[in-house]
């Protein structure tokens, strides 16, 4: 081991380990005040009705938990976008879960909640996995009401997701542990199945206090929507459970009687760890995003036995093409290769860049891996496309349409794991959030923004320094300095994955460690729903 691989270990496992004291801190909700009062009323927190929930020792793999971090503070915050989501094992069954958390402003919606919940019912969509919501909200957060109420990928299409799943034959089944009111009462509604705790459970389109103003009818919330009332009088739900774990045991008794699918029948062998140490990428991947590395290096530690089937390994050497298994699952892999590579022409390729003969051997491994329906995984490191007048002439934006076609038009699942760069097209051309890849999480050392920092900063300031003076304004070569700083620093802040994945452009960021883990339960849950799309290019052809 040289010192740069000391020294570049010291560092990702630090980062690694800041993702797990940041999780903690955000697992506290909306602190130990507010899960006291909950505790008082006799239920249990979001994250102890999960854990209950799922199989004992099995993988349950957490979406958007970094969702609202550092947004909404003039509102008190939004720790995890105040519903926990992720994927997880019921009675030996994959399924979605969404669990309200009322420690976080009593479980009302922000508009991350609603971007987070419509996230959680596209993964049940896409993979046809079952979906559970574990309800306990007071509706939409009003001083926010303009951000989440009407527009199309608002409030409302959770409901008709609803719909959707339910005529598409995906389980749905709600259990109404808390507050569920106005709009938010369809949710558990349009679901297959409802059940309601008795004494805390409680369903209505307008509360008691509404009512009052309405219509001039007193009448208490119990009374209005309780268990009582819409199991025995109006017929709402279905199933009335006396306290938090008897519905959460009556969920995994349904889920134990369902039957099985029609698998997509990707090829899995038995699982065979990495021959070399997983653990070593710690020191592979380097302390800052501009230095080169060998890319091969990271993926012989991510895939089964270190083996990988390298497709035109002499061609296109920016990117990496091959096809390996992780976990026993067959996977195709596109990497971005840092290392700079001289070419037998004898020309230079740069880390990072995407070049017209690595895009073409992109899109056409692409292609053959629809052709043999075997799941993608992007490893995204990447700093753009070549620029420049060779690469002009010789026609890149060209090649890199058929590639960014390629990856758009792919019918079989995509998996994206942003690992350094994620910059401009290239973010789009290794499947990129806008490409539709069925999970995407970010290594701590992710940067993902429409260019580099420093490049970014001094365009931004060119333009700053050119409006003032525009406005009479003096701007010495000191003012420049200054805002050039300042432009760097904000724009550095918001290239961050903790940055991405408060936005959901990213599900989470995750240990590297944890890579063949997401992939494993991402191609499981993807084998759920057959392939029914021919794969077409279109009007691009190779």
């Amino acid at each position: 081991m040289d010192i740069d691989f000391n020294k570049y270990e010291d560092i990702n496992k630090q980062l690694a380990f800041d993702i797990n004291t940041k999780l903690k801190k955000i697992y506290l909700g909306g602190g130990e005040k507010a899960a006291a009062k909950q505790k008082e009323k006799g239920k249990m927190l979001a994250r102890e009705r999960v854990a209950y929930l799922i199989d004992k020792d099995s993988h349950w793999l957490e979406i958007g938990a970094f969702a609202g971090d550092g947004m909404y503070a003039e509102h008190g915050g939004c720790p995890s976008g105040g519903v926990i989501t992720g994927i997880g094992y019921i009675s030996g069954r994959q399924c979605v879960i969404v669990a309200n958390d009322a420690t976080v402003k009593a479980g009302a919606w922000f508009p991350i909640t609603a971007k987070k919940n419509l996230r959680a019912q596209e993964i049940a969509m896409e993979n046809r996995l079952p979906i559970i919501y574990l309800v306990d909200s007071a509706g939409v957060y009003l001083p926010l009401q303009d951000e989440i109420f009407p527009d199309k990928e608002h409030f409302g299409r959770i409901f008709r997701n609803n719909a959707i799943m339910s005529s598409s034959g995906i389980i749905q089944i709600s259990a109404i542990m808390g507050s569920c009111v106005a709009g938010g009462a369809y949710l558990p509604i349009m679901s297959d199945e409802a059940m309601i705790v008795e004494g805390t459970g409680s369903v209505f389109l307008a509360g008691s206090f509404l009512v009052k103003s309405a219509i001039g009818e007193d009448i208490d919330n119990e009374t209005l929507g309780g268990a009582t009332t819409h199991c025995e009088i109006s017929g709402v739900t279905d199933y009335k459970q006396p306290n938090d774990k008897a519905a959460l045991d009556s969920i995994r008794k349904i889920m134990s009687m369902t039957g099985d699918f029609t698998k997509t029948g990707f090829d899995r062998i038995k699982p065979v760890t990495p021959k070399l140490d997983v653990r070593d990428i710690y020191g592979i991947l380097p302390d800052n995003r501009e230095k080169a590395y060998d890319m091969r290096e990271i993926i012989l530690r991510l895939v089964d036995n270190s083996e990988l089937e390298e497709y035109k390994e002499g061609y296109g050497q920016s990117i990496i093409c091959g096809l390996g298994r992780v976990d026993g699952w067959a996977v195709g892999i596109v990497a971005n290769q840092r290392k700079v590579i001289k070419s037998k022409k004898g020309e230079m390729q740069f880390g990072g860049v995407i070049y017209s003969d690595s895009a073409d051997k992109a899109t056409r491994f692409i292609m053959n891996c629809n052709q043999k329906k075997i799941p993608l995984v992007f490893l995204q490191d990447v700093t753009g496309f070549m620029v420049g007048s060779r690469s002009e002439q010789g026609g890149i934006i060209k090649d890199g349409a058929k590639m960014v076609n390629a990856v758009a038009n792919s019918v079989v699942p995509k998996f994206t794991f942003v690992i350094g760069n994620s910059y401009g097209a290239g973010n789009y051309a290794m499947c990129g959030k806008a490409y539709d890849p069925r999970l995407i999480y970010a290594w701590p050392s992710a940067k993902i923004a429409v260019m580099g920092g420093s490049q970014a900063a001094k365009t931004l300031v060119q333009m700053q320094a050119a409006s003032m003076k525009a406005r009479g304004e003096d701007v010495n070569e000191q003012k420049e300095t200054e805002l050039l700083k300042q432009t760097t620093d904000r724009y550095n802040a918001q290239t961050t994955p903790y940055y991405a994945a408060a936005r959901l452009w990213v599900d989470g960021i995750i240990d590297p460690l944890e890579t063949r883990k997401i992939i494993s339960i991402g191609i499981e849950a993807a084998n759920h729903a057959p392939i029914e799309k021919q794969f077409n290019v279109g009007i691009i052809q190779t």
